[in-house]
């Protein structure tokens, strides 16, 4: 096991070269002067002229890229110059926010959808299957932004149920309750087609293991029907299920950025989006290089988890 997970580490590596040089060139290629935009009502020549030598921009394209490379794995991301502090800093203390809502939505959807493919699947063509497959259809359809604008509109205009917006009250209390008053829509919204992708695959996975010899065999024992499908089909189908979970949990990942945008998230997603705004260079290629390592890192453990379920992978 110690050298499979030291070989996807290791495969890890030119993964994230890869998306570092993409999100040095995207950036590079932006149309404008980034120290004009930067400097605003003060970008006489002078100034633009010694803001591009501080940012290095006034040098090729390589040797900035592999200047930036060289200190950011040195630990060092740069400064962000529209909030006037190092760029990890203000990442890490964003990654809290977004780790909470994608975390939450991750684990919502992964609970909801495998329940719901597993039931789906155990009941096959009756009316729970129906009522499942249509509530996933729904589900995949409606597009997670639009949906939290229909959540903010009924749930906290008209019925106030949930505050508007925001991670914590302006004023008051900051405790548990008050976060996951805060966290529900979002979260949920959040999780809605991951919850039907999950959902669908899943229940594909268990039809397939219902119809394997060993299920049959359980069934001929008389084993009870509950725990035939709750332990011995479902684990066995959980080594199909498990990489839909680390596809979804990319797909959470950057699908909090415009749910942080709809709920005013304070995370990285926001982060990011008020950054490009401000063409704070530094800012957006550490944040996105950052979320990047630790979805690369996830999809590791999701191997991992897949390798101690099957050890066929291993080889």
């Amino acid at each position: 096991m110690t050298g499979y997970i030291l070989k996807r580490l290791l495969s890890a590596i030119p993964v994230l070269l890869g998306i570092s040089v993409i999100v040095f060139a995207i950036m590079a290629l932006i149309p404008g002067d980034p120290a004009t935009a930067i400097l605003g009502s003060y970008a006489t020549p002078e100034n633009v002229e010694k803001l591009n030598r501080d940012l290095g921009l006034d040098q090729g394209f390589v040797a900035r890229y592999f200047i930036w490379l060289g200190n950011m794995l040195q630990g060092d991301f740069g400064r962000s110059f529209a909030l006037n502090r190092p760029v990890l800093d203000e990442v890490l203390d964003r990654f809290g926010a977004t780790l909470i809502l994608a975390g939450s939505s991750f684990l919502l959807c992964s609970l909801l959808g495998i329940a719901a493919g597993v039931v789906s699947a155990a009941r096959q063509y009756g009316l729970a299957d129906k009522a499942i497959t249509f509530a996933v259809l729904l589900g995949i359809s409606i597009p997670s932004f639009f949906l939290g604008m229909m959540m903010i509109l009924i749930f906290a205009v008209q019925l106030r149920w949930f505050p508007v917006s925001g991670m914590w009250p302006i004023y008051g209390d900051r405790n548990l309750p008050v976060l996951l008053d805060h966290l529900a829509m979002p979260a949920f919204a959040l999780s809605v087609v991951a919850t039907g992708v999950i959902a669908r695959l899943a229940r594909s996975a268990m039809l397939e293991v219902l119809r394997q010899d060993f299920i049959r065999t359980a069934r001929a024992k008389g084993v009870n029907e509950r725990r035939v499908i709750w332990r011995h089909a479902l684990r066995a189908a959980m080594v199909s299920i498990i990489p839909i979970l680390g596809i979804q949990a990319g797909f959470v990942l950057s699908g909090a950025v415009y749910i942080e945008m709809v709920f005013q998230w304070p995370g990285v997603g926001r982060m990011l989006v008020d950054a490009i705004l401000k063409r704070d260079i530094l800012l957006v290629q550490g944040g996105v290089v950052f979320i990047a390592a630790c979805y690369v890192m996830f999809n590791i453990l999701v191997d991992v988890a897949q390798a101690l379920l099957d050890p066929r992978i291993k080889t």
